[in-house]
């Protein structure tokens, strides 16, 4: 029997969070901003809500003059989940993974690429900046791919070509990863487990202190959990294998961002996505992990909104 915490919304005083459906399953959206301005998209990663982006992150970005779309992806947060009769065995599928060999999933990333793109469709917004972070870069990566014509530029933050060839995250962040708390554990016990991993796999240059990252992970537990999304998550990644030839065909303007001390997934897999993708710039970032610490905020804001300025006076340019 599966063992899930129901999913409650948490709806925010200033704006609305909808629910819209998009590529045939309802999904959770929050829209930031004035209407007419250019839209920037953000896709969280593993397992992640989005509630996990900043909110002075996505101030930021309407600060600077840009209307901002976050959206819990499939099986996580209040979204749809794909539930399935067949368990998810990892493990199984990594084995198979490393020895090429092909990986069954209830979905792969082009699902929830097509995900993201529904909810521009239901929003009625025709072209987007796609920022992702972690699983949500491998997304925004194949939307700019195979949706060029709704993608204005990319933004991929510490994220990876899924290339076989590159280093594995730290042994002890998998063991972290692939835990599961007790079945029938209390927001306590499940706020703890998660601020361990968060730890783990956080920014040695920028930590947050435990008392600020334990209530940034209670937001999410008391919002929704549901671990056999993550796994289908994560099984997604593996199944979706090497998007290497994939990322050689982004033709549009991209920046990579990436940790030097990021454990889960290491700073050659950021080197290798700015390689491989056509024109990108990569701005490693000194003592950033695998998180979006708020001593990360400023310096990410600027970086974004930096690129994004850029590829606005290209296009002006151009015109």
């Amino acid at each position: 029997m599966r063992w899930h915490r129901p999913c409650r919304a948490g709806r925010q005083k200033d704006r609305p969070v909808t629910q819209v459906s998009a590529n045939g399953i309802q999904l959770e959206v929050d829209v930031l901003g004035r209407p007419g301005d250019p839209v920037v998209m953000l896709v969280m990663g593993l397992g992640m809500q989005l509630v996990a982006w900043p909110e002075t992150f996505c101030r930021s970005l309407v600060e600077a003059g840009y209307r901002v779309v976050r959206f819990d992806n499939r099986d996580v947060g209040l979204s749809q989940k794909i539930d399935t009769a067949a368990r998810v065995n990892l493990p199984l599928a990594t084995m198979r993974y490393f020895l090429r060999l092909p990986v069954a999933a209830p979905y792969r990333i082009d699902s929830m690429a097509a995900d993201a793109v529904g909810v521009l469709d239901a929003l009625g917004i025709e072209t987007a900046h796609i920022v992702g972070a972690s699983l949500g870069g491998m997304v925004a990566q194949t939307m700019a791919a195979q949706y060029p014509k709704r993608c204005l530029s990319l933004v991929s933050m510490m994220s990876s070509s899924g290339d076989r060839r590159l280093p594995p995250a730290d042994l002890k962040v998998i063991r972290l990863l692939l835990q599961r708390p007790r079945r029938g554990s209390g927001t306590d016990e499940l706020v703890e487990h998660f601020t361990r991993l968060m730890k783990a796999i956080g920014s040695p240059g920028f930590p947050t202190p435990d008392a600020e990252l334990r209530a940034k992970m209670r937001i999410g537990v008391e919002r929704c959990y549901h671990p056999e999304g993550t796994a289908r998550q994560l099984l997604a990644v593996i199944a979706s294998g090497d998007r290497s030839s994939q990322l050689r065909g982004i033709g549009k303007p991209t920046l990579v961002l990436h940790g030097d001390s990021d454990p889960l997934i290491p700073l050659p897999h950021g080197v290798d996505c700015a390689r491989k993708i056509p024109g990108a710039e990569l701005k490693v970032i000194p003592g950033m992990g695998h998180d979006l610490a708020p001593g990360l905020v400023s310096i990410l804001s600027e970086a974004v909104v930096g690129h994004l300025a850029a590829v606005r006076a290209r296009t002006a340019t151009r015109h």
